[in-house]
């Protein structure tokens, strides 16, 4: 199997329609044109035709053209000063302009590369404190959202994949993304892993989950690290590796079936905890100062957990709120 090398890939802009791009080049060189043709005719008795020695308002269109696509066949010269002044300072910058219009397209691919070099080195210098989503299957898409409509912005998240598809379709959600191996170092180093602040791995398989993390953190020692898991038997081993928190896939839908059987209402509550859209939704706030002393369940909205001191708290292991704690609580959307 031939070893995939790492490659940043920017967000896709959309295209322009190949038959727009084309009307409108058309359209701006046509453009070129009647305005040449205005200024030669005002200018007319500075000219000389050879033929009848007069410029008619066909002979002006005739010499525009001619003058503009560079043919230039001579019957037909400027004699007087103003008639050169206007040909030296407006005839040849549009004459120029006009072989760039028509020559565009070529002239675009040439400097494509030159533009996406100068947006490589520019998300390069000021990227800091982004999310890294390690894999863009079905969990790290909604991984994706999540962090959509919780406000953070698309140009602090960068997706990691293998494989060139989803790495594709990543650019064009509008997405940075880097195509490449999650358990090499090297992928890592293209993604600036070592600038990001949070980093969150839905991969498929548990083994290539514990060697992302361990890559990682070699580089990373700061970042808050969210791995998900098939089997729960792998949880402590991702914790160990480097993991601050890991979700175990197989034992939490086992768990809904399990309550399901008992209190089908249950379910629908929790699906509508962690669906997108209206509905019940976790939010995580710093308590207010006037809700110091006082009991969770005494708070306005219901409470599930406290973090202090950097633990998780259960709202009836809280005797009262203290400064500096923050608050799990369930918000309606």
């Amino acid at each position: 199997m031939a070893e995939t090398v790492s490659r940043l890939r920017l967000p896709v802009r959309r295209p322009t329609p190949p038959v727009l791009a084309i009307v409108g080049r058309f359209a701006f060189a046509f453009a070129l044109v009647l305005v040449s043709w205005g200024v030669v005719y005002l200018e007319r008795d500075g000219y000389r035709d050879n033929v009848d020695g007069t410029l008619s308002g066909l002979d002006a269109l005739y010499y525009t053209t001619v003058t503009l696509s560079t043919t230039g066949y001579g019957d037909i010269v400027p004699v007087t000063d103003g008639a050169r002044l206007v040909n030296a300072l407006f005839v040849t910058p549009v004459r120029i302009l006009f072989v760039v219009v028509l020559v565009g397209t070529t002239i675009s691919a040439l400097t494509e590369r030159s533009r996406t070099e100068i947006r490589l080195a520019r998300w390069r210098a000021r990227m800091r404190d982004h999310v890294i989503v390690l894999g863009y299957g079905t969990k790290g898409r909604n991984a994706v959202r999540e962090l959509r409509s919780t406000g953070t912005p698309a140009d602090r998240i960068l997706v990691v994949d293998r494989s060139p598809i989803a790495t594709a379709d990543a650019a064009r959600d509008g997405y940075l993304c880097v195509t490449g191996d999650v358990t090499r170092s090297e992928t890592f180093v293209t993604a600036l892993a070592g600038r990001a602040h949070t980093v969150l791995v839905a991969v498929d398989r548990d083994d290539t989950a514990i060697l992302a993390t361990l890559a990682l953190r070699r580089l990373n020692a700061r970042a808050t690290v969210v791995v998900t898991a098939r089997e729960a038997e792998h949880a402590d081993l991702l914790k160990q590796s480097g993991a601050d928190s890991v979700v175990v896939t197989s034992e939490t839908t086992g768990r809904l079936l399990g309550l399901a059987a008992g209190s089908p209402a249950a379910v629908e509550v929790v699906e509508d905890l962690v669906s997108f859209g209206s509905g019940l939704d976790l939010e995580e706030v710093p308590l207010r100062p006037q809700d110091e002393g006082r009991r969770p369940a005494d708070l306005d909205v219901p409470v599930l957990a406290v973090l202090r001191d950097g633990k998780t708290l259960l709202y009836h292991q809280v005797e009262t709120l203290q400064a500096g704690d923050r608050l799990l609580q369930v918000t309606g959307r």
